[in-house]
């Protein structure tokens, strides 16, 4: 036996990987997307999404790309995983995204193939988005020009490419890089940590998708939670799955304070 069975559960549902049968549909998250989806269909060009760790972001972008109709958009997501990235390559990358064909070395020659496909999507009724993930790695004022580039393509009902932008706060230091792109935002939204009310909701809806039929952390726990989690979902998410595992070894009901304290002390969360 392990905690699943001894807690009634189907799957684990603290999990930090991330899972859209899992999304919290919390009000910021819900507004993110209506403004995300606005900045999209009118092909604004670009928007940004901002948060520190752990806050959703990557959650949202994996929830957006899910509700963007294949019939309808061109969409991809590019998740940047070092820094030493140059332009010749981040191009190659959003050609292949795009579903551009034997990509070119020279870069005239790629623009080239870059433009063409664009005029393919929309000529065929869809909307291209890229959305890039980790934005903030990419500190390289000739990265940023060449994304300005990309934005000068335009046909009369908007841009020819939508990018959303997701990141750190450091991403606000990368756009500055290149002033008159930090000016062709249209649309910057900030993710913030959950509230107390925010990581109950959160808590018991996970454990909902999860298969829980009666409650298991109480109000205290939860205060406590919140306490040493800071509202952040991914410690969220670590302290539970370590209170379910604690709680499943010490043979008790429910997870109360005392056991979220103490997974904090061994997690070395907020000093305790």
């Amino acid at each position: 036996m392990d905690y699943l069975e001894y807690y009634g559960l189907r799957e684990h549902p603290f999990s930090n990987v991330v899972d859209n049968r899992f999304y919290y549909n919390s009000a910021q998250h819900s507004e993110a997307l209506i403004k995300l989806k606005y900045a999209i269909d009118t092909k604004k060009g670009l928007a940004v999404v901002i948060g520190d760790i752990g806050t959703g972001k990557t959650t949202l972008a994996r929830r957006l790309l899910e509700e963007l109709d294949e019939d309808m958009y061109e969409a991809a997501l590019l998740v940047v995983i070092h820094s030493s990235v140059s332009s010749e390559w981040l191009l190659r990358k959003l050609a292949i995204q795009l579903g551009v064909t034997d990509v070119k070395e020279d870069k005239v020659d790629l623009l080239g193939q870059i433009y063409r496909r664009l005029f393919e999507i929309n000529d065929h009724g869809k909307t291209a988005v890229i959305l890039i993930d980790e934005m903030q790695m990419l500190r390289s004022r000739e990265i940023m020009e060449e994304f300005r580039g990309l934005l000068n393509m335009e046909l009369p009902d908007g841009k020819m490419v939508n990018f959303i932008f997701i990141g750190l706060p450091g991403l606000e230091s990368v756009l500055s890089l290149d002033e008159p792109l930090k000016q062709r935002v249209a649309v910057k939204l900030k993710l913030k940590a959950f509230s107390e009310e925010n990581t109950r909701d959160y808590i018991n809806h996970r454990l909902s998708v999860a298969g829980c039929s009666r409650a298991i952390f109480t109000d205290g726990a939860v205060s406590s939670l919140y306490q040493h989690s800071n509202g952040i979902p991914r410690l969220i998410n670590t302290i539970c799955d370590n209170a379910l595992l604690d709680g499943y070894l010490f043979k008790a009901e429910t997870i109360d304070e005392s056991i979220i304290k103490a997974v904090a002390i061994d997690l070395g969360l907020n000093g305790a």
